[in-house]
């Protein structure tokens, strides 16, 4: 996840600003967060300077407050958020107000661009009242930290028995048991119960902010930031979900025959043909990946355990780290000693990612990167372990905050979220109002492109898994991990943002916040809750993105664009056979082509840098297919005779 501010409300609809051009004098009152006025006879293109320049100025201090209110969860530093967060966007609704005038007067084609990104800006729109604004800003930190916070306590007087969400997490993936996993399922959705009221007030502001800059909602606002007019995002998502629909029902078939066998009809599926939401592995359903002991198509072909090799390496780590610290340690020296291993082994993880970026002609990341990132869960406070890239100071602080574990899933996350700060790296030079994604599926899509290029041969190549067995069960094997992760995902990453354009639209009342979460789940994963969700519960704040007000449709529209990257990137290294056999990691030609696409940022419609990398300007699930053919042809062979399909109003 590539971390925005609430200035940018965690996530921009088109452009996102993340570094700038040369540093330049601070305007007037850009340090203090004073809004400031447009000089007498300013014209557009000055106007776009001057706020490239006050931008650069205020940034640090939102990311830092920001940066603290997510690595120091606590009273103090939500309550320095807040604050800058409402000087922030109280500058934000002076530079739109003053953009205003320059509609219809002659500028530059950039300046032109540079304006329409600055009015879709934030995807938290603000209320120009300042009573208003201030509301909004406490409202949105609070959710952010409430949620960082959670805990499901089974004895409320026993602080032993709480449980934060990565080891209610670690339960759904490890635990085949139906009732720890059920348990766990509805202590972590059970935490969000009070937070229905701050999202409905939340809602109410950001409407009210989005009619105030012409919006008929804030989900019309954000559907407007992809070059192309609102109303055709969704008829063109779902002409994509349609591509791949077929290929995901194959896969939801065989997973729900699977879970069948192992916990009974009765356990495993709700109502016709839904999937019972606890038993995906996931907390959310969005990734089935811990589900490989009971999905995996040839037990043993081809075996690439990459989470065994990574917990070897933390081993050999805490062995050196022991030995060190000397066989009379005492308790605090053998604490100190794995807190070591953990940090040497993240940092290692880190740097094999790098790597792979490295090899295509990218530069290092800077030192800072290593001295201020976060790599592994403090122990001494509350911290957002929700993966995410930073930007800091837009002159090179780029940070990642994680909690990472040696695991197959942490080690891809890392590869995903350096794809963040290496496009922030790539249009640095740009103004500041072009740093920022084509569009912000761009963003997502760069170190998923990244990922898909981690074949076996490559993970072999590094020395972490061995020689790969070159099989047709080799291959299923491998295709089906990266389905349960890939495929299984795409209707998830439609349904958030259906759910929220209802919210905003009114369509979806807060009386029915609930019911309309499950029915979209249920129409679009064929999953359901094992037991009746009623209205006192708010299921959708225990998914981060949305108490956090990140925009989603972006990730379902990465995991298109990333198989479009990734044939485009193929191409250029000169590769000839089946796509999911490519990898073009060391290719300086592919890594040139790439670089030069991120160069370009926001600077243009999405449509033109998609086709410079790929020889098309249309979004298209083509590549997706074509990569996964192999496990698609497979799944059908195994489903033949089984009624696949569910029925979604089965759902309780």
């Amino acid at each position: 996840m590539k971390h925005r501010h609430l200035l940018l409300a965690s996530a921009i609809a088109a452009a996102t600003l993340a570094l700038a051009a040369c540093q330049k004098e601070p305007s007037p009152g850009a340090e203090s967060g004073a809004t400031t006025s447009a000089p007498a006879g300013e014209t557009a293109d000055q106007f776009v300077a001057r706020i490239n320049a006050e931008y650069k100025a205020a940034y640090p201090e939102m990311t830092s407050a920001q940066w603290l209110s997510s690595t120091y969860i606590n009273s103090d530093s939500e309550r320095v958020a807040a604050k800058a967060n409402e000087r922030s966007l109280t500058q934000l609704n002076s530079w739109i107000e003053q953009a205003g005038k320059f509609d219809g007067q002659p500028m530059s084609d950039d300046s032109k661009r540079a304006i329409q990104l600055l009015k879709l800006m934030s995807s938290m729109p603000a209320p120009r009242d300042p009573a208003k604004l201030a509301q909004l800003t406490q409202i949105a930190t609070r959710m952010e930290g409430s949620y960082g916070a959670g805990k499901y306590c089974t004895d409320a007087n026993d602080p032993n028995s709480c449980r934060q969400l990565g080891d209610l997490e670690q339960v759904l993936s490890s635990s085949r048991d139906y009732d720890q996993q059920l348990d766990a399922w509805q202590g972590w959705h059970g935490t969000t119960k009070d937070m229905r009221g701050d999202y409905q007030q939340f809602v109410s502001l950001v409407n009210e902010g989005a009619k105030g800059l012409g919006f008929a909602d804030a989900g019309q606002m954000w559907r407007s930031g992809y070059d192309m007019p609102p109303e055709q995002i969704g008829p063109e998502t779902d002409r994509l979900w349609e591509q791949v629909k077929p290929m995901y029902e194959q896969l939801h078939c065989y997973a729900r025959g699977k879970l069948d066998a192992t916990y009974g009809k009765d356990k495993a599926e709700v109502g016709n043909g839904l999937i019972a939401a606890h038993l995906t592995g996931n907390m959310w359903q969005q990734d089935w990946s811990n589900l490989w002991d009971q999905l995996q198509p040839y037990p043993g072909a081809g075996s690439l355990d990459i989470t065994a090799a990574l917990e070897k390496q933390y081993q050999g780590n805490l062995s050196s780290a022991l030995a060190k610290a000397g066989g009379n340690a005492n308790v605090e020296g053998l604490y100190k000693a794995q807190r070591e291993a953990e940090l040497r082994t993240a940092k290692q993880m880190t740097e094999r990612a790098q790597d792979f970026y490295v090899s295509l002609g990218m530069p290092e990341l800077p030192k800072s990167y290593w001295e201020k990132t976060q790599f592994i869960k403090p122990q001494d406070r509350d911290v957002v372990c929700h993966a995410s890239a930073w930007d800091m100071n837009m002159e090179g602080d780029v940070r990642t905050k994680m909690c990472i574990k040696p695991n197959e899933e942490n080690f891809t996350t890392i590869y995903h979220e350096l794809g963040h700060i290496y496009y922030d790296l790539a249009y640095n030079p740009l103004p500041p109002l072009f740093q920022g994604g084509a569009n912000d599926g761009f963003h997502e899509a760069i170190g998923d492109t990244i990922v898909l290029a981690m074949t076996p041969k490559y993970l072999n190549s590094i020395g972490l898994v061995d020689k790969p067995e070159e099989s047709r069960e080799a291959v299923i094997n491998n295709q089906m991990r990266m389905a349960l992760s890939g495929v299984a995902f795409l209707p998830f990453g439609l349904m958030i943002d259906r759910w929220r354009w209802g919210v905003f639209d009114g369509s979806i009342t807060p009386d029915n916040y609930n019911k309309a979460w499950w029915d979209l789940k249920a129409r679009y994963q064929g999953v359901a809750p094992a037991s009746t969700r009623g209205e006192e519960f708010f299921d959708p704040g225990a998914k981060y993105h949305v108490p956090g007000n990140t925009p989603y449709t972006r990730y379902f529209l990465a995991r298109i664009l990333q198989f479009q990257f990734y044939k485009g990137l193929c191409d250029a290294s000169g590769y000839k056979g089946p796509l999911h056999e490519c990898s073009f990691y060391g290719n300086k030609e592919a890594g040139q082509k790439f670089w030069a696409m991120l160069s370009k940022g926001a600077s243009q419609p999405w449509q033109a840098t998609l086709k410079e990398l790929t020889g098309g300007e249309k979004l298209d699930a083509g590549p997706m297919i074509e990569y996964f053919s192999p496990v698609n042809a497979w799944l059908k062979e195994q489903n033949q005779g089984q009624a696949c399909g569910w029925q979604a109003s089965a759902a309780p």
